[in-house]
């Protein structure tokens, strides 16, 4: 049984999260989770063997997400990032069926789509790409360009700040047009997110973890569930700390990291401490 009863400030744990949620973490008091957890690619993580069977697989995530689930207040949300590839084409899919149809943990409320690259044309009207991806040397598959967000809530009624992420408005006229707008020059930014990486030149010190999001990713999250000044926010794969950073500049009231490999933690440590963040580092007990 979890023994903490709240989180203020940041909190990471040097800890499996299965295990470091049931001991630390109580019954439905984390508002949200923003979390994107391996994909079962054969990414070389540093203390993680990212290549279990499908089965295996799921077995796995149903041990994490069972834990969230429990973790989540009732009106919470779960931000999962997750996405396929050329020899898993549909395990996103079936993550989401085993979550929200055969145990029924979650309901599926929005499908987001994280696109990293695009190509648009410029003011010129030509063409170019923006953004980056790994290319696809291939005869048969396009290159993969974009990843899945779900959002996933206890009854599919969790309420949402929309306009906390919104755009403005390209023709001003609608802002009066319509009355849904009460006068506010910001509309839905939809379920389509253009967040490129940012372009680094060192690949081991500007993203020293094999498969990272940008903070961005999980700042928009966060501002979509809203209620940050009084928020509790966790993520079971803390990585190197990119939802932990963007906790901090949203200023939630608490969050809650986990982490199996210390030198990811310390990654994410030195990042917090340049944002002036005080961090409550808890070891592994079982190491």
């Amino acid at each position: 049984m979890s023994t903490n009863t709240s989180f203020t400030g940041v909190h990471l744990f040097h800890a499996d999260c299965v295990a470091g949620m049931k001991a630390n973490v109580t019954n439905e008091s984390v508002d949200l989770v923003v979390t994107s957890p391996p994909y079962n690619l054969g990414i070389k993580y540093a203390s993680y063997e990212d290549k279990l069977s499908t089965k295996e697989y799921l077995k796995w995530t149903a041990s994490w997400a069972e834990e969230v689930r429990r973790c989540l207040k009732p009106d919470g949300s779960l931000f999962l990032n997750i996405a396929g590839s050329l020899k898993q084409p549909l395990l996103p899919h079936q993550v989401l069926t085993m979550l929200v149809e055969d145990l029924k943990l979650f309901h599926l409320q929005n499908t987001i789509h994280w696109i990293k690259s695009i190509a648009m044309p410029g003011e010129d009207g030509v063409e170019r790409q923006r953004g980056h991806y790994k290319p696809i040397n291939s005869e048969r598959f396009v290159n993969d360009c974009h990843e899945f967000i779900f959002h996933l809530t206890p009854t599919g009624h969790t309420p949402l700040q929309r306009l906390d992420v919104g755009v403005p408005y390209a023709d001003k006229s609608n802002i009066a047009r319509w009355g849904h707008t009460e006068g506010k020059d910001l509309k839905c930014r939809g379920n389509t997110w253009f967040i490129p990486y940012r372009t680094i030149t060192r690949r081991a010190l500007d993203r020293p973890h094999p498969a990272t999001f940008p903070t961005e990713v999980a700042a928009k999250c966060i501002k979509l569930h809203g209620k940050n000044g009084s928020s509790v926010v966790m993520d079971p794969f803390l990585g190197i700390g990119h939802t932990a950073l963007a906790a901090a500049q949203c200023k939630v009231a608490g969050f809650i990291g986990f982490d199996i490999e210390r030198a990811y933690i310390d990654v994410a440590l030195a990042e917090l401490h340049d944002l002036q963040t005080e961090v409550h580092l808890h070891a592994d007990e079982s190491s």
